[in-house]
């Protein structure tokens, strides 16, 4: 494609959020004349940034996302690593388990501070414009044609040689997608609300160890906490909304901390904690799956709007950033052909950003109560031994989503075969040992030559005839 085609392309990026903006400097990279859309105020001069305020994990995927335009040391500089989970007892007891190897970490990010960020990265290409305050009032995916509503109330149509959905769960882009025929779509509140609750720096530092992911795990319900740069914490508490509705007064919920999560009450204080428990009621969270992900060679969906998904796994913004990192080397590879780019593109994301809902669906079962278990610590211990003496060979599932860019559908394939393993390793240990311990036994006792038993099929023979094994 010749330079002068890839200027004349216009590229309208309907959402200024996480995705939205780095999605525009990807297409700013190529040249390509962008229009992004953003019905809110600039965030960088609003007194009040609305919106989702949970920190975001950065991992992996996001951050090789921002280092190809360049934003990544930027933005590590900015967030704090959690090298592992601090697990907090009902006792008051915390213990904690690795993320993974010494090096690796995941980083507490303000949401604010980088879609700031990344909003100041997409003006500064000459080629880009950031419309805020332009609603998006429809959309004809097929023709590329949007209708925007600004400022002055007057709607105006625009053709474009591509429309990119960022615009969230509840994406406008999407819903014209749902018109069309054979158009997929599901989505699933869960019973489960989440509430922000702050932990205030204590003379001036944290008050906890700052290097972790807090997590007080209760079964049926959670409390995390993620570091920020001020020294707080932002907590949250994920609770079903039957619990939530509950707790009407103030005695009700500082009963209910003593009881489930006493030792953040000073960390908190109770003041504090009785105000911002009732600031806002519990908020409710979606998961969003559907197909396909783009409409002939016009439209595209991305992040949250093709597949928004609780934040159990800290995945949510990554695999966002993941999508525009694939549609990027997707680009390169067709040589900017949209006709070619959308169908590969729908065809790699579908099964991958399908597969991280459903592992971000489990993940949250795991964190608020197979952390309590035992056997669940003694797999996770199991699973660092294996991968360090078989690195290549043996990956736990967490490194595989949260420290690499294996493909998160071939991760959970990966994951399933390696617990057939692990259980097949475990069954014949124990069976060895089982038998081993009876050799030893009946070898005091003089219960049978040793050399009767010469073959492994003969101990089995023998417990069969015996009675202490049927098949």
């Amino acid at each position: 494609m010749e330079p002068s085609d890839i200027r004349r392309k216009k590229i309208a990026v309907v959402g200024g959020g996480l995705v939205g903006s780095l999605n525009a400097c990807f297409l700013a990279k190529r040249n390509f004349q962008v229009d992004v859309y953003e019905a809110r105020e600039d965030i960088r001069v609003a007194k009040f940034a609305r919106g989702r305020s949970i920190n975001l994990a950065l991992s992996y995927r996001g951050r090789q996302a921002l280092n190809a335009i360049g934003l990544e040391d930027q933005v590590v500089s900015q967030g704090i690593p959690m090298r592992a989970r601090m697990i907090h007892s009902l006792s008051g007891k915390k213990s904690a388990i690795p993320y993974g190897t010494k090096s690796q970490y995941i980083l507490s990010i303000s949401r604010e501070y980088l879609n700031k960020e990344l909003l100041t990265a997409v003006e500064k290409y000459p080629n880009v414009k950031v419309h805020f305050g332009h609603r998006l009032l429809k959309c004809n995916p097929e023709e590329g044609v949007i209708t925007v509503l600004g400022s002055d109330k007057v709607p105006i149509d625009v053709t474009y040689d591509l429309i990119a959905g960022c615009d969230g769960a509840y994406s406008t882009v999407r819903s014209h997608f749902m018109k069309k025929p054979r158009f997929d779509y599901s989505q699933q509140y869960i019973p489960h609300g989440y509430m922000e609750l702050t932990i205030p720096p204590k003379n001036g530092d944290y008050a906890m160890e700052p290097n972790y992911l807090h997590i007080w795990p209760r079964n049926t319900f959670m409390m995390i906490a993620l570091p920020n740069m001020n020294k707080s914490f932002t907590c949250t508490l994920f609770m079903p909304f039957d619990e939530f509705e509950k707790l009407v007064t103030s005695s009700d919920v500082l009963d209910f901390f003593q009881k489930y999560f006493l030792d953040s009450i000073p960390l908190i204080g109770e003041q504090t904690l009785v105000r911002d428990f009732f600031l806002l009621p519990a908020q409710p969270m979606i998961s969003v799956k559907c197909s396909s992900f783009h409409l002939k060679s016009h439209c595209v969906l991305m992040g949250d709007a093709a597949h928004a998904i609780v934040p159990f796994f800290g995945q949510g913004m990554n695999a966002g950033f993941e999508d525009c990192l694939v549609f990027d080397e997707l680009m390169d590879k067709f040589n900017n052909d949209l006709s070619m780019c959308l169908p590969e593109y729908s065809r790699l994301r579908i099964p991958d950003d399908h597969a991280i809902s459903d592992l971000s669906m489990y993940h949250y079962i795991e964190m608020r109560a197979h952390v309590n278990s035992k056997w669940f610590i003694f797999q996770k211990n199991m699973e660092r031994f294996l991968h360090a003496i078989m690195p290549s060979t043996f990956i736990p599932l967490y490194t595989m989503v949260t420290f690499s860019r294996i493909r998160y559908h071939e991760a959970v394939l990966r994951w399933h075969w390696q617990k057939k393993v692990i259980k097949k390793g475990l069954f014949f240990f124990g069976a060895l040992i089982a038998i081993g311990s009876t050799y030893l036994l009946m070898s005091s006792m003089s219960l049978r030559p040793l050399h009767y038993f010469r073959r492994p099929w003969d101990w089995l023979t023998y417990f069969q005839i015996t009675g202490h094994v049927s098949l």
